[in-house]
C-alpha cells in the first residue's frame, strides 16, 4: 500500500507532487523549503527557513505514521556556502541525537528568497531500534 501525504502547500497541487509518500515502513519526504504556510511568507534568515522546513517535514512524517526522530537519511540543498554555519546550528539542534546519514549540497535555488531545501527519508520505528 502507498499513502500520499499533503501538508496543504499550494505548491503540491501546482507542481503535482506529494509532500511525503509512505510505502510499507519507509516514508520519503519531498524537498521542503522554509515557507511559513500559515502566512505564505518566506523568512529572511536561513536558520528560520531551516526550522520551518523541519517543522513541515515533521508534520508530514507524523501524518504518515512516523516522526522526525525516525529519519534515516537527510539531504540539505543550500543556496550559498556562506549559509552553512547557520544551517548547521538549526538542523544540528534537531538531528544531533538522531544522527541520520546526511549530505549537503550548494545549489542554485528556484527563487531568490529560498535559501535552503531539505529532503528526508524515514523508517517507521527507527527511533526505537
Amino acid at each position: 500500500m502507498v499513502q500520499r501525504v499533503s501538508t496543504g502547500s499550494p505548491f503540491e497541487q501546482k507542481f503535482g507532487y506529494s509532500r511525503a509518500v509512505r510505502h510499507e515502513d519507509t516514508v520519503y519526504v519531498s524537498g521542503t523549503t522554509g515557507y511559513d504556510y500559515a502566512t505564505m511568507k518566506m523568512p529572511e534568515s536561513v536558520g528560520e527557513q531551516a526550522r520551518n522546513a523541519l517543522a513541515t517535514i515533521d508534520k508530514a512524517l507524523r501524518q504518515a505514521g512516523a516522526s522526525i526522530e525516525d529519519t534515516v537519511r537527510v539531504t540539505y540543498y543550500v543556496g550559498d556556502a556562506s549559509y552553512v554555519d547557520d544551517v548547521v546550528d538549526a538542523v544540528g539542534a534537531v538531528f544531533k541525537d538522531i544522527r541520520p546519514a546526511a549530505s549537503m549540497l550548494i545549489v542554485k535555488m528556484i527563487e531568490e528568497a529560498m535559501k535552503i531545501e531539505i529532503e528526508v527519508t524515514a523508517r517507521i520505528g527507527a527511533a526505537k531500534s
